[in-house]
Parts: C-alpha cells; structure tokens; sequence
C-alpha cells in the first residue's frame, strides 16, 4: 500500500503523508523562493509596505504639482499593496502541516492568464493560530492542467477535499 503520494506545485512538490503534509522546494523557482521567502513571509510584507509608502510619497509630489492623473495612478496602486498585505496577514510558508491540525481545504481554479490553481489550506498552527497555506500547482506552460488533475485526484483520495 502507498503510503506518500506527490504532486508537483509551482516550485517543488507537496507530498501528502498519512499524518502531514510536506512541502519541498526544488529547481530554480524553488531555491529563489527558499532564499527570498525562506518559511517566513513576513519579509515580503515589509517590502510591498515599503514599496506602497513609495507609491503614497509619489502620488504626494504629483498632487503637489496639480498631476491628478498620476495621483490617481499610484494611490490606486499603494492602496492596491496595502490591501495585499493586509489580506496576507494570516498566511504561511510553513513547509509542514500536521493534517490533525488542518481546518479545511479548498481548491481554486485558474482564470486562465491571470491566476494559477492553487489549494488553501487553513490549519492552527503551533500558537493556536488558524494560518492559511497556498499551494500553487503549475502554469499552463509548465504541464498544469494535466499537473492540476493529478493534484485534485490525490487531494480528493486522501479526503482533504
């Protein structure tokens, strides 16, 4: 009997254990995820907080110049950063997670060009937090759709979905 099943994400592969679920970097994608992120992703949030006081600094000269479109143009997209990194508070890089731990699991499809699929998987993590964990399945140019339908089968087989 199989005890590990693997699928591959968008910068390794998450193998599904009877007890956890580990998620390995490898390749390219994976080792400059690892150096930037690390397990942590509070290191990206400071630097899209950063980027967004930027923008705020920016659109601030262009009003005081009477440059209203501008303005308009980099407020949007400070406001647009500030939302992220709001929205991403409660999120993980955590490469293991206990599955007596997990919440619950969704799937989210793509829109084509825009999004790849990805799974969250809301789990409490070792402070009683409940977190939230994308894993990101490949693109369309990486094999994804064919990559996606193996991911669902295994997900759906270990009734995590």
């Amino acid at each position: 009997m199989e005890t590990e099943k693997t699928f591959i994400t968008k910068t390794g592969f998450c193998h599904v254990l009877p007890d956890k679920i580990v998620l390995t970097r490898d390749g390219i994608i994976g080792n400059v995820a690892k150096v930037t992120v690390g397990n942590n992703i509070s290191r990206v949030l400071l630097i899209y907080g950063g980027l967004s006081c930027a923008l705020f600094y920016l659109a601030y000269n262009f009003y005081s110049k009477g440059q209203v479109p501008q303005t308009i143009l980099f407020g949007l997209f400070a406001l647009y950063l500030i939302y992220s990194v709001l929205a991403s508070l409660n999120n993980s890089a955590t490469p293991i997670i206990e599955r007596n731990k997990i919440k619950d699991v969704k799937f989210k499809k793509t829109i084509p060009g825009l999004t790849r699929s990805r799974f969250e998987i809301k789990f409490e993590d070792d402070d009683g937090k409940i977190k939230k964990r994308l894993i990101m399945l490949p693109g369309s140019m990486s094999n994804g759709p064919s990559e996606t339908e193996i991911a669902i089968k295994i997900m759906t087989d270990e009734k995590l979905l």
